[in-house]
């Protein structure tokens, strides 16, 4: 979900080539970005400034798709979009380029990435999350996080908040809403304690047991989803995203491509089939919470549960990050920043000199303990 082009000037769109400034300033012509701080379009050569809105998206919400027509590939044409794609060697990562970008360095390994003459066709994004974190402040917080990092090589730190500028990826998820009902059947467990006796050494001791009084139980329980959350990428690992949790979705904007203007965007590679598996897995998570919750007691056994779910609607949505892949000593470290919140989290770097020198230390002041301890 790259910035899509501008309406073409003419009405020949399938032969109109790509315009070189997807979004001019009204000013001097120059290419817009769209400012994190200010939640603006910014014109970098004039420092013209713009607002975001007013243009065919305004208005449109964030309508949910349905899951079955999707699955049959009958959604309206207009719900899809073609762009260029390149798949990176090293990572995977869908990585969208602009029309006049031939090569460039994949921004989630450093891998070189040429750019093919692919088209790939996708589901087009329903709402975006826009970026609230400016790259100052992204640096500020990994610089931060890599200071609290214990054995880190101290070359990499430097390295790190001396590098180059990070990226600013949307990174591409899906979320899923669905109706569930769902029948069980199991055990409550009661917690009940009786007294036995027994000898030790010639004395009779009196211990409470706990024991367990398991009863039928069976029951229903209902919920209704909303926005379940599924990584649509492959390039990045889960442990990465996750723990850049929570995201405030209740700020998801109707998408509009000015959002993207300045940044970068992974096309997904989670098929829309593929995430649904992964947000039933969630749901189901949940849902034998619920039944716990339901059979109540003080122990639970679960023997069938059996949900119907219907009503199954999606959206594909684009979340910010911003992303620093630096290579140091011949490995590729790789830091990630929430673009919402500012949560870091990245590779975990170790320094043998500091851990070998930590473990002397701990030597040396465990041999002065013993000495101080044998002296009295």
């Amino acid at each position: 979900m790259t910035t899509p082009p501008p309406p073409p000037a003419s009405s020949d769109s399938t032969s109109a080539p790509h315009e070189a400034h997807l979004f001019p300033c009204e000013q001097c012509g120059s290419d817009y970005r769209y400012d994190p701080k200010n939640r603006t379009l910014t014109c970098d050569h004039c420092g013209h400034t713009d607002q975001i809105g007013g243009g065919p998206w305004e208005g449109a919400g964030l309508r949910e798709l349905d899951f079955e027509t999707a699955v049959a590939h009958q959604l309206p044409e207009a719900e899809i979009e073609v762009t260029r794609v390149s798949s990176c060697p090293s990572c995977a990562a869908q990585v969208e380029f602009d029309p006049n970008t031939h090569a460039k360095e994949c921004p989630f390994c450093a891998t070189p990435v040429v750019v093919d003459t692919g088209e790939n066709r996708h589901i087009k994004p329903k709402g975006v999350l826009p970026f609230g974190v400016d790259e100052r402040s992204a640096h500020k917080e990994m610089s931060a996080w890599l200071g609290k990092l214990w054995f880190a090589p101290n070359g990499l730190k430097e390295y790190a908040r001396k590098g180059r500028k990070m990226e600013g990826i949307y990174v591409p998820y899906w979320t899923f809403d669905a109706d569930t009902k769902s029948s069980y059947t199991g055990q409550r467990g009661t917690v009940y304690y009786v007294t036995e006796t027994r000898v030790v050494d010639g004395k009779t001791e009196s211990h409470q047991v706990a024991k367990v009084r398991w009863t039928p139980a069976a029951g229903r329980v209902k919920r209704w989803f909303d926005d379940v959350l599924v990584l649509a990428s492959k390039s990045l690992p889960k442990s990465y995203t996750e723990a850049l949790e929570p995201w405030d979705l209740s700020s998801l904007e109707p998408y509009q491509p000015q959002y993207l203007a300045g940044f970068r965007a992974e096309a997904y590679a989670i098929e829309l089939e593929d995430g649904y598996t992964e947000a039933r897995e969630k749901m189901d998570r949940v849902i034998e919470r619920d039944v716990r919750f339901d059979i109540g007691g003080d122990r639970q056994r679960i023997h069938d549960i059996n949900t119907t779910v219907a009503d199954v609607t999606f959206k594909h949505v684009l979340l910010p990050v911003w992303l620093a892949a630096y290579k140091y000593r011949g490995k590729t470290y790789r830091f990630v920043v929430n673009g919402q919140s500012g949560r870091v989290q990245g590779e975990r770097p170790y320094s043998a000199w500091k851990i070998a020198g930590a473990v002397a230390v701990g030597l040396i002041v465990a041999a002065g303990i013993g000495y101080l301890a044998a002296q009295q």
